[in-house]
Parts: C-alpha cells; structure tokens; sequence
C-alpha cells in the first residue's frame, strides 16, 4: 500500500516555475509558427508526386543532385517499398504542367541511369491543398472541444479548463518544433498531433481519477497536497507508459525510413510535452483555479449517508491500494 508518509516529489511546489517555463515554451512556438512558418507538404500546398524504378538500389543523395543540377532543388526524394523504388515530391512549378514536370524529371533520371522506369505521376492542385489544411485545423478544433465536453461532464469544470489547457500546450509546442526546425508538415504529422491530443487526454484522466478518489478519502489534507499524493502514485504508471510508448516511437524515428520520421518526430516531441503537461499543466491549472474537495463531493442526504460513503470509499481505496501493490 502506498505510505502517505514516505518520501514524495513535491511536484505543486514548483507549479509557478513549471508554467513559467510552459508559457515561455508556447511564446517561442508562436513565433515560430508566425516568423518562420510551416514547411508544408505537398499534401497541403499542392504539387505532383512521381514514383519511379531503379534496375538496382540507388542512394537519395544522388538522385537529389541530380534533380537539383536539373531545377528541381527543392524536392524532396524518398524511398518508396524498397531501396530501387524512389518516391518524388515537387512543389507547384510556375508555367509547367503536370505532364511537363514529370517528363522533365524522367528525362533527368534517364540521363544519369537510362533503365529507370515511370511507375505513376499523380497531381494535387492547390485547392485541394487549401481545402486539406482547413480541414485539417477544423479536426484539431473540434478534438479540443470534444475533449472539453467529455471531461467537463466526467470530471469537474476546473479540471476540464486545466485539461484542455494541457492539450493546447501539447499542440502549440510540438507545432512549434516543426515551424523551428522547418521539418515537413504533412497529413501524417496531422494525424500525429491527433494522437497526441488523445495520448495527453489519457494520460491526464488517470491522473484526475486519483485526484477525485485522494479528494474525497483524505480530508484532512490540502488541495496542494491531495494534489502531490495523487501525481506520485500514478507516477510509476505514467512513466512506464511513456517510457514503452517511447521505445516504438523511437524505433519507428530511426529504422522506420523518410516516409514517417516527421510522423515518428511529432509523436516524440508530443509524448515528452504530454507527460509533462499531465502533472505540471493540466493539475496545477486546476489547482490554480481552486478546486476543492467541496467541488468533488457528492452532497450526502443524511448523516447516515455521509457514514456510509465514507466507508465505502475508504474500502474501495484500500482494495485498489493492495491490488497495485501486488501487482
């Protein structure tokens, strides 16, 4: 069973100095994001995709010196299935079409190694970029709320602000990292900031649940304090989680090939931020706010009532205490 008297992590205390740091992280972001923007894919501004076949495995590097000697310094060349196989990305170019910029592109190829064969040429028009990008901030919009709705009617209000303002955090720095550092931003990182919102969300409604239980068993505490043994004991859970999860990531950002390293890379960044942001974002934000074991209480019809609760609750803790423990 844990021992409210054994040595803690005093995590509240540093809340001042945790969101001081999680408010600078966030202004960074946004100046990245408003000073140096996005690399955008393909996926979001338009352009054509060509996939071609070399006889035998041929490096990157050479095929992006070629196509820079020939133009075309700007796309971006990844393996596509095996290392014969080679996937191009070039953004829009001003006069060409299509046809023109896949011809010309095969023709560069052709000069250094006449065997490669055209395997698709495939075009996405601007609109259809602008169309995926809007889309694509209405699916991250309407995660948010959906999030605020649930937690809000599961939790309390205060806690689901605290949550919510945890997401945004999770969101807005990991956008941040990749308007920085100029990594591509393509549907797949989309859908990467997607399972971050519900990787976060997780992670702090296990951290909440303790909270509502600690709230209501141990009353003589402080919110401050309700707050720190409720982080500690979900503590070795959260870092298990994080630490398995981030086992796969990292695999999937070093073995997993070009295609899904910007996946793989927001996935990193928003894991880390998410684990950080469960204990120092969303639980102190709720602190802040004022809840109180006052909020988390069911109003007891009678004494008899209240008696019976406690005992209940009290029950209930301890057979959860012994599980974990020999677990």
């Amino acid at each position: 069973m844990f021992d409210l008297g054994e040595k803690q992590i005093d995590f509240m205390k540093q809340r001042k100095l945790a969101l001081g740091l999680s408010l600078t992280l966030i202004v960074l972001s946004i100046v990245g994001m408003v000073v140096k923007g996005f690399n955008f894919g393909i996926d979001f501004t338009g352009g054509t995709i060509i996939e071609v076949s070399y006889p035998q495995p041929v490096a990157l590097n050479e095929v992006r010196q070629t196509l820079a000697e020939g133009g075309f310094d700007q796309a971006i060349v990844q393996h596509f299935g095996s290392a014969s196989d080679v996937l191009i990305r070039i953004q829009p170019r001003e006069g060409m079409t299509s046809a023109m910029v896949s011809n010309r592109v095969l023709d560069l190829l052709q000069a250094k190694v006449p065997a490669v064969e055209l395997r698709r040429v495939e075009y996405v028009g601007p609109q259809v970029g602008d169309e995926l990008t809007e889309d694509g901030a209405l699916a991250v919009l309407y995660a948010l709320i959906g999030v605020l709705i649930y937690v809000a009617f599961r939790f309390e209000f205060r806690f689901a602000l605290g949550s919510i303002a945890a997401l945004v955090h999770d969101v807005i720095i990991t956008l941040g990292v990749f308007a920085w550092t100029q990594a591509q931003f393509d549907l797949t990182v989309l859908a990467a900031i997607l399972a971050v919102i519900g990787y976060s969300l997780n992670d702090t409604i296990v951290v909440f649940d303790r909270i509502r239980e600690n709230f209501r068993l141990l009353r003589d505490k402080t919110p401050e304090a309700v707050m720190n043994i409720s982080v500690n004991q979900t503590l070795s859970r959260t870092i298990m989680t994080s630490v398995t999860t981030l086992l796969v990531v990292f695999a999937l950002f070093f073995l997993g090939g070009e295609i899904i390293h910007n996946f793989a890379l927001a996935l990193l960044v928003g894991i880390a931020v998410g684990t950080y942001s469960s204990i120092y974002v969303a639980s102190a934000l709720a602190l802040m706010l004022g809840v109180s074991k006052e909020d988390l209480m069911p109003p007891p019809k009678d004494e008899v009532d209240r008696e019976a609760l406690e005992k209940e609750l009290t029950q209930a803790y301890l057979e959860a205490e012994a599980r974990r423990q020999n677990s």
